[in-house]
């Protein structure tokens, strides 16, 4: 999870910008093609860290595509957070 939220009359404020959500963004996207390097040996951790990763992804997605949003609209980009995992992780695909 992202630090630097605070909450704001039942919305968020984020100090985090589009910049910062794309690093962290690749930073997971290259810890997730590590383990898939792995193939068959992975071990129960590795699952467990790539299950965790996958998610987070989908969070910073989540959250970076608010953001773009509400900037194309011309509203605060800053007033967003990331919605909790179960949320994003029933999106339709």
């Amino acid at each position: 999870m992202l630090h630097g939220k605070r909450s704001v009359r039942g919305g968020y404020v984020s100090d985090v910008n589009d910049q910062q959500l794309q690093q962290n963004i690749e930073t997971l996207v290259a810890e997730e093609r590590t383990l898939f390097d792995k193939g068959s040996a992975l071990s129960a951790d590795d699952r467990r860290r790539l299950d965790e990763v996958n998610v987070q992804l989908d969070r910073l997605w989540d959250l970076l595509r608010q953001r773009r949003a509400r900037e194309e609209f011309g509203q605060d980009p800053g007033h967003t957070g990331e919605r909790p995992a179960g949320v994003v992780e029933h999106y339709l695909q």
